[in-house]
């Protein structure tokens, strides 16, 4: 049971509450939703950040979108630059959880949550991500892909916050798409999802990242599958071996949700269509966000 509240005002005084043990909310949708099925109680001492302004920050500099912690799913999702450059992590903001979930849950909230069935985990290592962490004794920054170290844990040290994320924008000729197989259209996480990046120069794909989904204690990035890719034309059969590749590099589990063989089955058909999404954006053709919805829908 919560003892202690606090509605920071300030960040150094979110920060201070932190060095006493406080726990960080936002949106809280993932925390009350832990707390009313039995997951976890809600901590003894929470600092609540929604009044700082000053980590709601979502825009363009020198190349780079920084993304304050605050920052919505909603206001992600919507933002041109996020749409035409960051396709993948438009495909995934879009589709977390509900309407109202993406109104209110951050980017912040959804890291620092470290579930491996996130959305956004893996657009955001395939694209290169740092995040900034901030305490009372300095800040620092680490990528994405560093970040989550095992189910609901970090790489982040008592005391810190996550202020913000920075994403360096993608050269042109870089596709991105984030697919996951979904049994409903709200309300629901990945049950398997991967991530895929491409470019293409003269007709062939010289560089590649992939991630995984739900398909391991963390999302991961999975180097063999995107080296299959490099020095290819990004057709059927090279997208085929990449899918294979990282198929192979998923240590699935058994839930209420689905079986580890049937994910693990279902590895290479969502990987598949996430790396023909992105080589298909990256040649410059038209595939809707969320691309889950145009590939399970019959339209990729």
């Amino acid at each position: 049971m919560t003892s202690s509240f606090v509605s920071a005002a300030t960040l150094d005084e979110a920060l201070s509450a932190m060095a006493d043990g406080a726990r960080a909310i936002a949106g809280g949708t993932d925390l009350v939703v832990g707390a009313r099925q039995g997951k976890a109680p809600l901590p003894e001492s929470i600092v609540a950040i929604h009044r700082l302004d000053e980590l709601r920050q979502l825009g363009v500099a020198n190349g780079v979108l920084r993304l304050g912690a605050l920052a919505t799913h909603a206001e992600i999702a919507a933002d041109p630059v996020v749409m035409e450059r960051l396709t993948a992590l438009a495909d995934a903001s879009s589709i977390v959880g509900s309407h109202a979930t993406r109104a209110q849950g951050t980017i912040g909230g959804n890291l620092m949550n470290a579930s491996p069935a996130m959305e956004t985990g893996g657009p955001l290592m395939v694209l290169g991500a740092t995040v900034t962490l901030r305490s009372e004794a300095g800040e620092r920054q680490i990528p994405v892909s560093e970040l989550m170290t095992g189910p609901g844990t970090t790489a982040a040290e008592a005391g810190e916050l996550l202020t913000a994320v920075e994403v360096a924008l993608p050269a042109e000729g870089i596709g991105s798409a984030y697919v996951r197989l979904e049994y409903r259209r709200q309300m629901e996480i990945a049950v398997v999802g991967a991530t895929a990046a491409a470019r293409l120069s003269d007709g062939a794909v010289d560089w590649a990242e992939v991630a995984i989904t739900a398909l391991a204690p963390t999302i991961r990035l999975v180097p063999a599958a995107a080296e299959s890719l490099l020095g290819t034309d990004g057709g059927a059969a090279a997208v085929g071996a990449a899918a294979q590749a990282a198929a192979q590099a998923a240590e699935p589990i058994s839930d209420v949700r689905a079986s580890a063989d049937y994910r693990r089955a279902m590895a290479e058909v969502v990987t598949r269509r996430a790396l023909t999404v992105a080589v298909s954006r990256a040649r410059g053709e038209s595939v809707p966000v969320p691309a889950s919805t145009a590939v399970f829908g019959g339209a990729a």
